[in-house]
């Protein structure tokens, strides 16, 4: 089965400023991802998405493929992944002939991460046929059965729950599993990109992750990033146990 990793990394960043490129623990933020990419042997092909030629020159010193340059409309904040996915499957048909299987969407904004996990994601799409996607996820932090939103000057429920008057008023663990998506690692089979042009289709595999996670989106997350990575938390687990 093919398998490509696509890293999408655009130039511009509200949050942080020249994200993709900022130095996190040593490393331009989109090298760990590389890395990770590289590493991994379930992945054939590492291609990095961007629009931006600092990064597209980075990307290429730390062998990654920029086969194409994105572009610009599909590289705003309003922008959604699955456009920069379709362009890019599209141009890597037309110009190669070339049509994964499987993309592994690997974003830069998570730095720390285990090759071994990407592995393993991969196996478990691999061994179901039926999934057109796999999301990881993790147990948030707050459960949204407790969370509201404004209608004028009062508070509604964001959600209910049938057969609970008040669920914001029950204890955590009486309310309904819910599961956080993460962004480590998600991966969609090429054809529901291309055909429903959506990133999940209907099936959607759980990947629980047990990792911290952390996502770069704004400056006060760079340092608990960089602590992890020297500690070495991205190795996680073993990548390949004997």
């Amino acid at each position: 089965m093919s398998v490509l990793a696509l890293i999408p990394a655009r130039g511009g960043s509200k949050g942080i400023p020249r994200k993709n490129v900022r130095v996190v623990a040593g490393k331009p933020l989109i090298a760990w991802t590389i890395g990770h990419a590289l590493g991994s042997q379930a992945i054939d092909r590492t291609i990095v998405s961007t629009d931006d030629a600092e990064i597209a020159e980075i990307a290429r010193g730390l062998g990654a493929e920029v086969p194409f340059m994105r572009p610009a409309e599909l590289a705003t904040d309003s922008s959604p992944d699955v456009d920069a996915f379709r362009h890019a499957l599209d141009w890597l048909r037309e110009h190669e002939g070339y049509e994964p299987e499987l993309v592994v969407h690997l974003r830069p904004t998570c730095p720390v991460r285990s090759v071994y996990r990407i592995d393993e994601a991969v196996r478990l799409i691999e061994a179901d046929p039926e999934a057109d996607s796999l999301r990881s996820v993790s147990w948030p932090v707050q459960t949204p059965y407790k969370m509201w939103r404004r209608e004028g000057p009062y508070l509604e429920p964001l959600l209910r729950v049938e057969g609970v008057r008040e669920p914001y008023n029950e204890p955590r663990q009486s309310l309904p599993e819910v599961w956080w998506q993460n962004g480590y690692v998600d991966i969609v089979r090429a054809r529901v990109v291309l055909e429903s042009h959506s990133m999940t289709g209907e099936r959607i595999l759980a990947f629980p992750v047990p990792e911290p996670i952390v996502e770069l989106d704004y400056e006060e997350s760079i340092a608990d990033a960089e602590r992890l990575l020297l500690e070495g938390a991205a190795e996680g687990p073993p990548r390949h146990p004997s």
